[in-house]
């Protein structure tokens, strides 16, 4: 029998450290010489990624402690690693240079710049014999925006490297032609981003090696590319979007562009992270693609796109290669956590790596919903009600809710297992996951809707989801939260400052003083407000109206915020100027901050230190006790 509590107070066998032991995972997957490898996160290790690869009965570590598979590559990083010349390449984060592990163990293959991490490599792959091709930054000037970036090819015998081709101000990695005589990338320019508008680039290759003069084939400033790949000599294969989806599209040398099976869904995403893969060809006209986080087949005999392996509802595009007949990738679902899978052709799908053994009694069940705004668009929702066999909530009692808005804004939440949800859900604080507009997976007009107007429409549509929620009786008006990350932390704290919605909000590694984060932030993004908010300064006015350190007197809720003392992309300083004007206003705050963290959270002391802050603080702004937790200090 299930004992009667208040929403909040009900023990869960699911705890912080659970959810930072999965705080990690697979990602960045792909297939050599038949075997399938991946880097792989590990809270555990400080947040090292390991290099791992399949073997019978388990994984073995193809690199030891404490080489750490990442960089930085417009700071989100892009693929950190490559077979090529019969070695193993990759990057290291400590120096951000490229390494090569062959039979004497592991070597340097770039010099270590004047200035630590100034020189940046990432977006590997094998390029011509004895080769990696990569993706090189620079920093050129004082400023985070001060990086110029080449396209370089890297001897793996350490002879050095060499420049290819400068197309743009960001690159993706050229791929070679089959016949080894072109070369292919995308480039972008500011103030695009690479959703927006992208060029694909082809380019001859002499024989030794330099590239000709380059044309563009595909794309343009308002058509994204965002995955290219050679299918012969002469084509292309390219996801890009000129119909308002990224669709699969057959690209010839001579110009040609013909879409392979024209649907509204969108088969790519959004390029965070360079060496993404939305798609890989099956041979005979069929292709794995991941449609809206998906799974599915292509088939250019008639156009279809049909759904396999439907109870995995979240592919990561990190991940995704063809091994024999079979499909192998990343990817969880509403059931199972995000890990190393292999689907047949009849859509049977193996674990790689071996799913944790859950309480599955104790895991919310989630829910795709749509909602309606005042003005009349829809807004996708993934809803996570409370759940736990041992408790009950009174009668009458309403659980308090928590708005999770996803950082990007481009982002997108799946339905999908999500253990620090999972964490809230079974101590009985239900959770809405909003695809708030200008999200992906959506198409473009939704993904615009956000253009010239974040801080509003982002805004407008959680408060439109909570207060439908509320008058659904599916949760407590007075207990409304709110939380995000990055993008999603200007969301929050906007809403927070321009709203009476909610009474609390965590704020994690945010943007808060717009037009000052232009200046601060890294150049991948510091172009990126001229299509969210405006160019300056002819819309400065708009900048300052929408910041939320503008707007700290109006604070309508208590709130949490978290940061990393190491973050580039969003730098501690702006939430410390938000929290230095909190002092004295009677409305109860805290302030985390962590030593060693990046932007988002990698170790797992933090992200146990971190969790267990953020639920003893819901309890003391909402009303409830939070057994096993120790109490967080609130200022005011």
């Amino acid at each position: 029998m299930s004992r009667i509590s208040p929403y909040g107070t009900w023990s869960s066998p699911i705890t912080a450290a659970d959810v930072a032991a999965a705080g990690g995972g697979p990602q960045w997957l792909d297939v050599v010489s038949g075997e399938v490898w991946w880097a792989e996160a590990r809270p555990g290790e400080q947040g090292r990624v390991a290099l791992v690869r399949a073997v019978p009965g388990g994984t073995e570590d193809v690199l030891p402690p404490p080489w750490n598979v990442r960089n930085r590559l417009h700071e989100y990083g892009g693929r950190p690693w490559a077979v090529a010349g019969g070695a193993v390449v990759f990057t290291h984060w400590a120096d951000q240079r490229v390494y090569a592990q062959g039979e004497t163990g592991v070597v340097p293959l770039t010099p270590a710049p004047a200035e630590p991490q100034s020189v940046r490599y990432g977006d590997l792959r094998a390029g011509r014999p004895g080769e990696v091709w990569a993706v090189r930054e620079r920093s050129t000037g004082p400023r985070p925006a001060d990086v110029e970036r080449e396209l370089v090819a890297i001897a793996v015998d350490g002879g050095g490297e060499r420049v290819l081709a400068a197309s743009h101000r960001f690159l993706t990695v050229p791929k070679l032609s089959p016949d080894g005589r072109h070369a292919a990338w995308f480039g972008w320019d500011h103030p695009l981003m690479p959703w927006d508008g992208t060029e694909l680039c082809v380019a001859p290759v002499g024989d030794d090696g330099a590239f000709g003069p380059h044309r563009v084939r595909a794309g343009g400033a308002d058509v994204s590319v965002c995955q290219v790949e050679w299918e012969t000599p002469a084509t292309l294969l390219a996801l890009l979007d000129p119909d308002g989806w990224w669709n699969l599209h057959r690209i010839g040398l001579d110009g040609s562009v013909v879409n392979l099976a024209p649907v509204a869904q969108e088969l790519g995403g959004p390029l965070w992270k360079a060496g993404s893969r939305w798609f890989a060809p099956l041979g005979g006209g069929r292709h794995a693609v991941l449609a809206s986080g998906r799974l599915a087949v292509l088939d250019e005999a008639d156009g279809s796109v049909t759904p396999v392996a439907g109870e995995l509802t979240a592919w990561s595009s990190t991940g995704l290669a063809v091994l024999g007949d079979a499909v192998v990738g990343v990817a969880g679902g509403p059931a199972r956590e995000s890990a190393v899978v292999r689907v047949s052709p009849d859509g049977a799908v193996t674990d790689l790596t071996p799913q944790p053994d859950l309480p599955s009694a104790y895991l919310p069940v989630p829910q795709e919903r749509l909602f309606t705004t005042a003005g009349g668009q829809i807004v996708p929702v993934v809803l996570y009600p409370p759940r736990n066999p041992g408790f009950a909530a009174p009668d009458g009692e309403r659980p308090p809710l928590l708005v999770d808005v996803h950082g990007g804004p481009t982002g997108q939440h799946f339905a999908e297992l999500n253990l620090e949800i999972a964490y809230f859900t079974s101590r009985g604080i239900g959770v809405a996951a909003v695809n708030y507009g200008g999200s992906t997976g959506f198409g473009r007009a939704y993904r615009e809707r956000l253009r010239e107007q974040w801080g509003v429409v982002d805004v407008a549509d959680c408060v439109a989801v909570a207060e439908a929620l509320v008058a659904a009786g599916l949760a407590d008006g007075d207990r409304l939260g709110i939380k995000g990350g990055s993008a999603g932390g200007f969301t929050a704290a906007a809403s927070l400052t321009t709203t009476k919605t909610y009474r609390a909000g965590t704020v994690l590694y945010p943007v808060l003083d717009l037009a000052g984060w232009t200046g601060d932030t890294h150049d991948f993004e510091s172009r990126y407000l001229d299509g969210l908010v405006g160019p300056l300064p002819a819309t400065r006015q708009r900048y300052v109206d929408r910041s939320p350190l503008a707007n700290v007197g109006r604070l309508a809720g208590s709130v949490l915020f978290q940061q990393g003392l190491e973050d580039r992309i969003c730098p501690p300083e702006q939430a410390d100027r938000f929290v230095a004007q909190l002092a004295g206003r009677g409305i109860p705050y805290a302030y985390q901050r962590f030593a060693g963290e990046q932007h988002g959270f990698r170790q797992a002391t933090t992200i146990v230190a971190a969790l267990e802050a953020e639920l003893s603080f819901y309890g003391q702004v909402f009303g409830f006790e939070t057994p096993g937790v120790a109490r967080l200090e609130l200022a005011k």
